[in-house]
């Protein structure tokens, strides 16, 4: 198949000494600033964007990749340990993982979340590969008639699922 040996094409090219050592400075500076509450992912991409300048693109790319899913798991780390999750996507691990931490287990939570998030991660690429063949030509077909629909839609879901009275939801 065409998409394995894209995939094969791309993971021969990550798999260099340099690439692979920017992706670790990466997860390391992202997990360090991801443990901060309030700093998840997009933040800590913002705080650290200008350590990729002066890189190829193909190691910028890898090392903001790296950063990205290191402040992912940093914001896991504070919501197991402290029960404090820094960011809306740590909130489930905080609940269950927590409570792992308080009985002793703090190290087999935090290695639930990471095995889990790699696992996840990998399906998710795959699937992704996959199927932006198809949403490509889908997303090439919309004109402005598709593009006034889209946001006619997102307009009326978020007032059909405001609360309170419905003047404030459209007013909103």
């Amino acid at each position: 198949m065409e998409i394995f040996e894209h995939l094969a094409l791309g993971i021969s090219a990550a798999a260099s000494f340099q690439n692979l050592l920017f992706c670790l400075i990466g997860a390391i500076l992202g997990t360090a600033i991801g443990v901060l509450p309030g700093l998840g992912p997009t933040a800590t991409i913002s705080i650290l964007l200008p350590l990729t300048f002066g890189l190829p693109a193909e190691a910028a790319l890898i090392m903001l990749a790296g950063i990205y899913y290191g402040a992912q798991y940093g914001g896991s780390t504070t919501a197991i340990l402290v029960n404090l999750p820094g960011e809306p996507s740590s909130i489930v691990t905080a609940i269950d993982g927590h409570q792992m931490a308080r009985r002793g287990e703090a190290g087999k939570a935090l290695a639930t979340a990471a095995i889990g998030s790699f696992i996840a991660g990998s399906i998710a690429t795959l699937l992704i590969a996959m199927f932006s063949p198809a949403l490509a030509e889908v997303a090439l077909n919309f004109g402005p008639a598709e593009y006034f629909s889209l946001m006619v839609l997102g307009l009326a879901a978020s007032v059909v699922l405001a609360s309170g009275t419905l003047f404030h939801a459209l007013a909103m």
